[in-house]
């Protein structure tokens, strides 16, 4: 059974100095095992011993997504013969990036998510659905599996899709809680209700939910997060995480941030200038892996844009907490003078029950300006009316200042464009920018 770390409960000057220590043996490491990292060292003039406090972070360069594509095998830090397993990144936001996990890393990706079911309230002898894929080189879903067998929870794998069979393994196995994408809840929903299943009743009561946002800067549940509760009364559970850093942020059942796991990873945030931020401002994410053995990554650039939270949450820990991804920064919006994270228009579009599907998309004009495209997928013909279209617009500006421009579509067009082939993951924004 998993408990709360004691270093996940200590004072922040603990924390510090612990960080500290395993700072500089990953350092060590990555002198004697990384040919990546000991040629940035040697081209800086940096000596591995010289990086005492987590302050010294600041000295040694960023490591970027385009680092780890273009010299990707550098950054192994073992043998062909000691690899466990391969994993990729998505690839929604540009090629997939290979990672090489030892046995130990797959280990410390059962903790990670031994420690997430912990945060959610699971203990040994719960059960839990999976609607993560396992397959297709999928780090998540097998992060989910692992973890559940750490922490002695039981799993029904289901993968993704298919509400009937959802329903049906629920019906048969009775799990407390389910993993999946918090917009898949919704489907789930509306073939219950088509199909006469006493949802309300079922012995799920958590859905640890991946991939979309379910609360704003504040921490009160958005719009997307609102339908599902106004449908089923079942606890939502907000967690972040990436492929690169191996390491989620999950919420507890107070939901004020993920909690961070200080044993497992380093964090820093930065502004465009890739200096550190005030204290408890928002910045892009800056993480340095702890404790992985095939391709550790420092002072590695996610491009996600969070606020970091400070001071001891009601469940015990004392750690730092993280907000919602408020936008990637290569994501954002200059519109018409406002500047837009995708987030926010997703979130406005979750709020029109007439509204099956859509899918954003970016562009720039002849003068280099962004210009914004919705792809809107009404639920019935009938619905995609002037009058919709309307309320649309007058959401955004009212919202946001400014409205981008609508377009209704079929909903089996959009899905054609949400679901390509090969992908593990549904598509929401296309950015076309960067293509131009």
């Amino acid at each position: 059974m998993i408990h709360i770390p004691d270093i996940e409960k200590a004072d922040r000057d603990t924390i510090k100095r612990f960080q500290e220590e395993k700072l500089q043996q990953l350092l060590v490491y990555l002198q004697a095992r990384s040919g990546y990292y000991r040629h940035l060292f040697k081209s800086h003039g940096i000596a591995s011993g010289s990086i005492r406090f987590l302050e010294d972070l600041v000295r040694i360069p960023l490591t970027t997504k385009a680092d780890l594509q273009q010299h990707n095998r550098d950054f192994r830090c073992v043998d062909t013969t000691e690899v466990a397993d391969y994993v990729t990144t998505s690839g929604t936001s540009g090629d997939p990036v290979l990672l090489a996990l030892s046995g130990n890393d797959l280990e410390r990706l059962a903790y990670n998510e031994a420690l997430s079911y912990q945060c959610i309230g699971l203990a040994a002898g719960s059960t839990v659905q999976l609607t993560t894929t396992i397959d297709r080189r999928f780090m998540a879903g097998l992060a989910y599996f692992l973890g559940a067998r750490k922490a002695g929870i039981g799993i029904a794998r289901v993968g993704s899709g298919v509400p009937e069979l959802q329903w049906d393994t629920i019906a048969r196995v009775q799990p407390d809680a389910i993993v999946c994408v918090p917009s898949f809840l919704l489907k789930m929903v509306e073939f219950a209700e088509a199909n006469g299943i006493d949802y309300r009743a079922s012995n799920v009561k958590k859905a640890l939910c991946i991939g979309e946002p379910l609360r704003g800067p504040d921490f009160s549940f958005n719009t997307l997060a609102r339908r599902i509760q106004s449908k089923w009364d079942i606890q939502l559970f907000s967690t972040y995480a990436s492929t690169e850093m191996a390491t989620a942020f999950t919420e507890c059942e107070h939901g004020m941030g993920g909690h961070h796991h200080p044993e497992l990873i380093i964090t820093e945030f930065v502004d465009d200038d890739n200096s550190p931020v005030p204290e408890g401002e928002p910045g892009e994410l800056v993480i340095t892996t702890l404790g992985v053995e095939g391709m550790p990554l420092l002072r590695f650039k996610t491009g996600d844009i969070v606020q970091p939270h400070y001071g001891r949450c009601a469940c015990g820990r004392t750690t730092m907490r993280l907000g919602p991804v408020i936008g990637r920064k290569n994501q954002m919006v200059k519109y018409k003078g406002t500047t837009l994270y995708p987030p926010a228009l997703f979130d406005l579009l979750n709020d029109f029950e007439e509204v099956e599907n859509y899918v954003v998309e970016l562009a720039a004009d002849e003068f280099g300006e962004d210009e914004i495209t919705v792809k809107v997928g009404a639920k019935t013909a009938s619905a995609a009316s002037d009058e919709l279209m309307l309320k649309i617009k007058d959401r955004f500006r009212a919202k946001l200042r400014v409205s981008p421009r609508i377009v209704f579509a079929s909903v089996q067009e959009i899905n054609r464009i949400k679901f390509p082939e090969n992908s593990r993951k549904s598509v929401t924004l296309i950015d076309y920018r960067s293509r131009q």
